[in-house]
């Protein structure tokens, strides 16, 4: 059976129809992305660097099958086909930092055309610490700080660096499924989380990392001095005992750590703003007006962590852009000397 025209699809074919279209035309650049999930990430990204001369189009791998590997996926359908006009953007999960021990993560980490998160994935952005008290500013409408968000991702992040750290260390071998992410992700389980105790929980993960990291080293007694200069390579990949938060699995850090944190916090704020409101109402009509408009404006902390960009200002989103930047800067390059370059055939056909 002959193939059809869309299953042959690649940056050459993008390329053929910017050709054909006006030189006043702007150039369209197809990005392909994991899921539903990642368009409006890539998308409000993207959509910086379009000007009068190109437009990106955000695309899923529509003819293959979304609902499991997605990524695997993405890859087959794209690593020998992506260009200058057509792209992949995908969750850099551990294969960034893994530098190039699977296909996969070798063909993320050399493409240029290939573009990843730095952070394990988006959800990571969207737990970025800094940009919590905001979040639940935008759910509760209330200023308040109650909870330092930043510090406790700080402790957590600097209790779970070194099982960290062998989690890479395995997923750099074949054994990767002695010590697997799932095992990773048990360990450092914060537990029912309180404002009160909130702490507390940081010292019953650190004691965990510490009684898996004496079993590792145990098993593993040849791996010290392999362990020490991952270490200092992770450092230099970006990650630091303070930011490991940013690269652990990003499902497990917003369902386990992140929301259950901010529903508590954000749960207190409201009660206080309520608090506030049935102190200051004159009458009960005018205290239930208020409380009926307050409550009308409130939204829910997945929504707004959704829709949370405070990450833009982080050091690894920056680094993000650059990529993007360069990928440009290059590409405008050989748009420039294309067009300066005299069109053989037309004088070839003038001298026949």
């Amino acid at each position: 059976m002959p193939k059809r025209l869309k299953d042959n699809l690649n940056s050459d074919y993008f390329s053929a129809a910017n050709s054909m279209r006006s030189k006043k035309a702007r150039r369209r650049i197809v990005a392909y992305v994991e899921s539903y999930d990642d368009v409006f990430f890539w998308r409000t990204l993207l959509s910086e660097y379009e000007d009068e001369t190109r437009y990106f189009e955000v695309m899923l791998p529509s003819k293959t099958n979304l609902s499991k590997g997605k990524k695997q996926v993405l890859m087959n359908l794209v690593s020998e086909n992506v260009g200058e006009d057509m792209i992949a953007c995908v969750d850099a999960d551990y294969d960034f930092l893994i530098q190039g021990a699977t296909k996969t993560s070798e063909k993320i980490i050399s493409s240029p055309y290939v573009f990843h998160t730095y952070v394990y994935a988006i959800e990571n952005y969207q737990c970025y610490a800094p940009s919590l008290h905001n979040v639940c500013v935008m759910v509760t409408l209330n200023d308040k700080m109650i909870f330092d968000f930043e510090e406790y991702l700080r402790l957590f992040s600097q209790a779970i660096f070194p099982l960290f750290v062998w989690s890479i260390w395995y997923y750099r071998t074949p054994n990767y499924g002695d010590f697997s992410i799932s095992d990773f992700n048990k360990v450092i389980e914060t537990g029912h989380f309180t404002i009160q105790n909130a702490f507390n929980s940081i010292t019953h993960v650190r004691h965990k990392v510490g009684r898996k990291v004496m079993q590792l080293q145990q098993m593993n007694p040849d791996a010290k001095e392999s362990y020490l200069a991952l270490k200092e390579e992770l450092k230099l990949l970006g990650v630091t005992a303070d930011t490991t938060y940013l690269y652990i699995q990003g499902h497990h850090l917003y369902d386990n750590v992140v929301s259950p944190m901010l529903n508590k916090v954000c749960d207190r704020l409201r009660r206080e703003r309520e608090t506030e409101i049935h102190s200051k109402a004159v009458h009960h009509t005018q205290m239930r007006n208020e409380l009926s408009c307050y409550e009308n404006s409130l939204e829910s902390v997945n929504s707004m962590l959704k829709k949370n960009t405070g990450f833009t200002r982080s050091p690894q989103f920056r680094r993000l852009k650059n990529d993007i930047e360069h990928y440009l800067s290059h590409l405008s390059k050989r748009q420039n000397l294309s067009e300066t370059q005299p069109d053989h055939t037309t004088a070839t056909n003038t001298q026949s």
